[in-house]
């Protein structure tokens, strides 16, 4: 018979209660796109269409393990949101900048038509 996760949790003792809910902040914290995608209620053909691009190549960005930092940049973005790229030491964290303007510079390179 399946338990209540709302038994569960009661029953749990305040240290067990805080092993899960550390477990389930860090799910929160980290996922793949896909998941990401998944959890914002938004399609692979959403995605695509908003980033100018067949599904299939949405599906291509998501299972890569190595993409972009543009490519990554125009899916963030097609979900409505914004990357940062943070750069973590032991001592503190640091904001990279270097890649804030990517797709800036690259439409002001573009020539103009006329």
């Amino acid at each position: 018979m399946a338990k209540n996760w709302k038994e569960i949790k009661h029953k749990a003792s305040p240290e067990a209660r805080a092993v899960m809910k550390a477990r389930v902040a860090k799910v929160i914290d980290e996922m793949p796109l896909q998941e990401l995608r998944r959890a914002r209620r938004l399609s692979q053909v959403t995605i695509a269409n908003t980033m100018g691009l067949a599904q299939p190549e949405v599906s291509k960005i998501e299972h890569r393990t190595d993409v972009y930092v543009s490519t990554l940049r125009s899916y963030v973005e097609a979900m409505g949101g914004e990357l940062e790229i943070v750069a973590r030491f032991p001592d503190g964290a640091v904001k990279v900048s270097q890649f804030t303007d990517i797709g800036e510079d690259e439409e002001e390179r573009a020539p103009a038509h006329t």
